[in-house]
């Protein structure tokens, strides 16, 4: 049986510091794929790593950020000219997400968005508190301290036998503890060490509650320059670009 994957496609943050490549992680598990976020590396993510985006079932967006859905363009037309897709892709995300979506397509490649695309695109609008099942994995969509209107997403994904908690952007919130208790893995964003914003996660903050959060496995990732510049200080596992982990 196929088992529950987690590809490190992009673990940087906005400025992909470090050199990393920009929010994206695929999901692989015994029923099918998820990619979560789609940041515009995606295609430099997948053709270093060797592979194929063509089992992916549906994409989860935490939020409209160009650093966390700016692929999507280019993953349409590797879908048209490199890796011909015919069936159906869903898209979810908060409210308005085919409005955005297409928007930055029509942007970026204005021509190729006005013809129909060779396969069929379903938009998925989730709201905080939602749960739906994607292509065999079971999400629940829950709100998440940064963008307002729309609102910020965390997933909790729950694909086999396994529980996974992912927050794309997410300021300080007593909310986290709730949603992370008996996740296997908890990817966390940390962009910052020093500096303290309410709408992202900074170690100090991430440490000082690490015990409350209740996942067997707690991941850093969405890392800031002020991480990377520290990072003999942080006792708290790290993402890397490319890391593979087995659930």
């Amino acid at each position: 049986m196929k088992r529950t994957r987690l590809i490190f496609l992009g673990t940087g943050d906005a400025f992909a510091s470090g050199g990393r490549h920009l929010s994206s992680y695929l999901l692989q598990h015994p029923e099918g794929e998820l990619l979560l976020d789609c940041g515009p590396t995606i295609l430099a993510s997948l053709n270093r790593h060797g592979l194929s985006a063509e089992a992916i079932d549906a994409i989860l967006l935490t939020h409209f950020h160009g650093d966390h859905i700016a692929g999507l363009p280019f993953l349409f037309l590797h879908y048209i000219n490199i890796e011909p897709r015919s069936r159906l892709l869903k898209i979810v995300g908060p409210p308005e997400v085919e409005r955005r979506v297409m928007e930055i397509f029509r942007a970026m490649y204005a021509d190729t968005a006005a013809e129909p695309l060779p396969f069929a695109l379903e938009f998925v609008e989730m709201k905080p508190g939602e749960r739906r099942i994607f292509g065999g994995a079971e999400i629940d969509a829950f709100r998440t301290v940064h963008q307002e209107d729309p609102p910020s997403l965390g997933f909790k994904i729950r694909a086999g036998d396994r529980k996974i908690i992912y927050v794309g952007d997410s300021g300080w919130s007593e909310d986290l503890i709730k949603h992370t208790q008996g996740a296997d893995l908890f990817l966390c964003e940390c962009s910052f060490f020093e500096t303290r914003y309410e709408t992202h996660l900074d170690y100090p903050r991430i440490a000082e509650n690490a015990g409350r959060f209740g996942a067997k496995r707690i991941i850093l990732t969405h890392l800031g320059q002020e991480v990377l510049d520290r990072q003999e200080e942080v006792a708290l596992e790290m993402a890397q670009d490319g890391l593979v982990i087995d659930l």
